[in-house]
């Protein structure tokens, strides 16, 4: 006979909800740390080999597109067969690209390393927004729908500890381009990533996250109003941070700076770290429910932060400390807010359609960063690190547009 799909549809009633939870939780922060470290092992790897900020920033660009046809999909591929595939497909396919991205020949011209790197990022970019959408999905089905409070610090401390360990993968790229070189850091990588599908493979049971219904693949176009806003405004809020901090900063750092590759690694993984932890402990820095309101007033104080950065470049006013110090706050600003928007995407979804909404959320999610990676190589070819940010206003400005439409309460 059948095992029956329990209430809350994290698996059946023979699984271990708690077990899964930290098997696909300790997966996903394997697999975060090699995503974070080979970011950061391509971008120096090609800017030390010659690629001007444009080229370096078209190798990203198939990775971000990848993610939003991945999470468009893979939400309903999650929902109809559960999230376990979705997750081992994830850590699968990250093996297969890490290890083919070792096997890069530095011979190649510009173009025909620009095409094979750019196809195994589009690998490595469907790897990861099915690992993401996996472990995210899970946290709602983990936790009563009217747990409200409960379901923030759970999604604050995973989303957290994930931006931490994805700084330490960048500080990790840069220490192991140094010391052992591009392909033996990347075959590291697909082995550690390959250890922690081999232990999900056998320790995982039971059917997370499916839903009780067939769902229709008509069905991965949200038709809830709050989650299209929320959405909407994810897109330009991500594309804001990554038009300034994944081409144009480390460029910057490196060719205004002059910092070497592992010092360039170490800050931006410090940046990460201290994200990830402002991520983690938001639920006591915000101390009230979090809603509508809450999203509309943090957008417009890192609007203000942003701001004052580019004023201070504008007028050349210690153009390094100002970015560097406002590179801080801008972090901690940037946490809440993106801390505000994964917990309202939970809280405005239904338990037996999470996958299906967390991944048309991130679908947006990785559509700005594609426009955010693009503009942030075009922007700093014409103009440095000043343009990067003006363009970044914009986005935020436009998100803030957004949020207005958001209910003053949450739905959940």
């Amino acid at each position: 006979m059948t095992a029956k799909i329990d209430i809350n549809g994290f698996g059946r009633r023979d699984s271990n909800p708690l077990k899964n939870y930290a098997l696909v939780t300790g997966a996903y922060w394997v697999f975060t740390l090699t995503d974070g470290a080979l970011r950061m092992l391509v971008l120096l790897h090609f800017y030390q080999l010659g690629y001007d900020a444009f080229q370096i920033a078209l190798l990203f660009v198939l990775y971000e597109l990848a993610g939003v046809v991945t999470n468009l999909i893979g939400g309903w591929i999650g929902s109809r067969y559960g999230l376990k595939i979705t997750l081992f497909f994830g850590l699968g396919l990250q093996v297969i690209a890490l290890s083919a991205l070792a096997n890069f020949n530095a011979a190649w011209s510009v173009w025909q390393a620009v095409a094979f790197v750019m196809g195994l990022q589009a690998l490595s970019g469907i790897a990861k927004d099915l690992t993401k959408m996996s472990s995210k999905s899970a946290v709602k089905l983990l936790v009563a729908d009217d747990a409200h409070e409960k379901l923030f610090k759970w999604v604050a401390l995973l989303t957290g500890s994930k931006n931490t360990l994805k700084g330490v993968g960048f500080f990790l790229g840069g220490v192991l381009l140094a010391w052992v070189g591009y392909g033996n850091a990347l075959y590291g990588m697909a082995a550690a990533v390959a250890i922690s599908l081999a232990v999900v493979l056998v320790l995982m049971t039971g059917d997370l996250g499916k839903a009780k219904e067939k769902v229709k693949l008509s069905g991965i176009f949200s038709k809830t109003p709050a989650i299209n806003i929320l959405s909407g405004a994810r897109f330009f809020l991500f594309g804001a941070r990554d038009i300034w901090f994944v081409v144009g900063l480390p460029l910057f750092l490196a060719d205004q700076l002059g910092w070497s590759h592992t010092l360039i690694g170490t800050y931006m993984a410090a940046w990460v770290i201290g994200y990830g932890l402002i991520q983690s402990i938001s639920p006591k820095i915000l101390r009230k429910n979090v809603d509508g309101a809450s999203a509309r007033a943090w957008l417009i104080l890192l609007i203000g932060v942003t701001a004052a950065i580019s004023v201070a470049l504008h007028f050349n006013f210690h153009p390094a400390q100002s970015l560097l110090i406002g590179l801080v706050f801008f972090g901690f600003v940037f946490a809440i807010n993106s801390s505000i928007h994964s917990f309202l995407i939970l809280a405005y979804s239904d338990a037996d359609k999470i996958a299906l909404n967390v991944g048309f959320y991130y679908m947006a999610n990785a559509g700005g960063r594609l426009a955010g990676t693009l503009i942030s190589g075009l922007a700093y070819q014409f103009g440095g690190i000043f343009v990067c940010l003006v363009a970044a206003l914009v986005f935020l400005a436009l998100s803030w547009l957004i949020v207005l439409a958001l209910p003053q309460k949450n739905i959940g």
